[in-house]
């Protein structure tokens, strides 16, 4: 699947189960937000598409919903 840019449709599943490396839309602590998962030994991270953001530890004090899966992204013409 390729990266999201700017304008880009995506088509959420909630009916897939999240897994390491999926794009999500996730509900933390009462915003919603977009961010590829990556669960590791320590955790689960929530890691941003752009590189100047660091990943987000989700720990028990979050408030933590995957929402759903990007099953698919339709890219804007260029």
């Amino acid at each position: 699947m390729r990266e999201l840019s700017e304008g880009d449709l995506l088509v959420i599943d909630k009916a897939l189960e999240a897994k390491d490396g999926d794009i999500a839309v996730c509900f933390l602590n009462g915003e919603f937000t977009v961010k590829r998962l990556s669960v590791r030994d320590d955790g689960v991270y929530l890691v941003p598409a752009n590189a100047e953001f660091k990943p987000i530890r989700i720990t028990e004090e979050n408030d933590f919903l995957v929402w759903g899966v990007v099953a698919c992204i339709i890219h804007k013409p260029r």
